[in-house]
């Protein structure tokens, strides 16, 4: 907690150590952030009426590596990136958490009443269930108030959502337990607040925002993920991140998001096990005689890839331990390319009009061939690609794909090495 004039100064107009950690060297872009960060604790002090503040970020994350691997209990390779939600919090004496966040209606959640009734992700619930999880791990809950702010576009594949889930669990764990919430606690309890909602999801974006840098975790003992960050520093790399919003909408898409998941089982039932995880590539191939009619060919497709890039994690981790960029870069091309031919989630079949996510994908080729590496970008069908791109070639790429998809639809990423924390400045 610190005065507000005093975090001002010490933000220094961003040019300080934290804030490079967090938001790059950029001059401009350190200052933008700075003002950022003034703007929302003067909205504090008038909402609130406080002086004396926490500064929180929590990144939203990208997926690397092990594209559709995670619901066969596979690997997967994910890194936290620098778009942020941020946060300006104070504990407020009572039993009640009360934030304002912009662009949403402010809300209340009392902490006497922390069971979720209507099964719905609301902001409310996701607090509610957080706070029930912290208090269940014997740590202090109490109330606070909290002005935030995101950064993390909705839609763009890099989990606002998740960012905002456990930068909750963070402003309670810095304002009431003086940081001790364990990052990969901080996820699985974000988890949880979704799972409390009926919202199913994987384990990945909560823990590659809560950890922070590169992370991989093998999900084979779903009970039990292991998680292992990796000692990587992207920064130095010469490259930048670039995650393209090609157009295209998610909605009406349930069909194809569910047979992903459900060719891949209906081919592993076939062979004696609910998942693919326990199955081998060699497995598969030799079953595909017996198989081939009850399951179809895309499931056995679908399974190879499932082989292949589980394994391909591994070779992922090891280049970026071995400090080998150059051999990641290939492996994230043969990733991509597995997700085209194999498990077919570029473009919905029969659409000829609309194949958004593959043209972006044939002009990173153009662009980049023999320079960088680009691939699709989490579910796939509509929506994001990831590319790394060569500083040196970035305006280029850059203007060529937006001028396609239009202009703002390019964001510029690194990987940030900090999860969800409290500024230090």
């Amino acid at each position: 907690m610190a005065q507000i004039s005093s975090l001002i100064e010490k933000m220094n107009g961003g040019d300080n150590p934290f804030f490079k950690e967090l938001y790059g060297t950029d001059a401009a872009v350190l200052k933008e952030q700075a003002d950022r960060y003034a703007k929302y604790m003067d909205e504090f002090k008038s909402i609130y009426g406080n002086d004396d503040v926490t500064l929180l970020s929590s990144p939203g994350r990208t997926e690397v590596g092990g594209n559709h691997t995670d619901h066969q209990l596979g690997r997967v390779l994910a890194g936290a990136v620098n778009l942020d939600n941020i946060a300006v919090a104070a504990p407020n004496g009572t039993n009640k958490v009360k934030i304002t966040s912009v662009g949403f209606d402010p809300f209340e959640v009392d902490l006497s009443e922390l069971e979720v009734t209507e099964f719905k992700l609301t902001p409310g619930n996701i607090v509610r269930t957080i706070a029930k999880e912290i208090k269940g791990l014997g740590l202090e809950i109490a109330g606070f108030d909290a002005v935030i702010h995101g950064c993390v576009p909705e839609g763009s594949g890099l989990s606002s959502s998740a960012s905002f889930e456990v930068l909750i669990g963070a402003i309670f764990s810095n304002l009431f337990n003086d940081g001790k919430l364990d990052p990969v606690d901080n996820a699985k309890i974000g988890q949880k607040a979704e799972h409390a909602c009926k919202k199913f999801c994987g384990l990945m974006d909560q823990t590659a925002c809560a950890v922070g840098g590169f992370i991989t975790i093998d999900f084979e003992d779903k009970a039990n993920p292991i998680v292992k960050a990796l000692d990587f520093d992207f920064a130095t790399t010469g490259y930048s991140l670039v995650i393209t919003n090609t157009g295209g909408s998610h909605g009406g898409l349930d069909e194809e998001y569910n047979a992903l998941p459900g060719e891949m089982k209906a081919v592993a039932k076939e062979l004696g096990q609910e998942v693919l995880r326990p199955l081998s590539m060699d497995d598969v191939v030799k079953g595909i005689p017996a198989i081939r009619e009850k399951v179809g060919d895309r499931a056995l497709l679908r399974s190879i890839h499932f082989q292949a890039d589980n394994a391909r994690v591994v070779d992922q981790v090891e280049a970026l331990e071995g400090n080998k960029f150059d051999k990641f870069l290939e492996l994230v091309i043969e990733s991509g390319l597995s997700s085209y031919t194999y498990n077919q989630n570029i473009f919905v079949g029969g659409k000829t009009k609309e194949q958004n996510v593959a043209l972006a994908l044939a002009l990173s080729d153009l662009v980049l061939k023999g320079k960088g590496a680009w691939r699709v970008h989490g579910g796939g069908f509509a929506g994001t690609i990831q590319a790394f791109v060569p500083n040196d070639t970035l305006d280029t790429y850059i203007s060529t794909l937006e001028s396609v998809f239009g202009e703002g639809n390019c964001h510029k990423l690194f990987i940030r090495s900090k999860g969800a924390v409290a500024l230090a400045l």
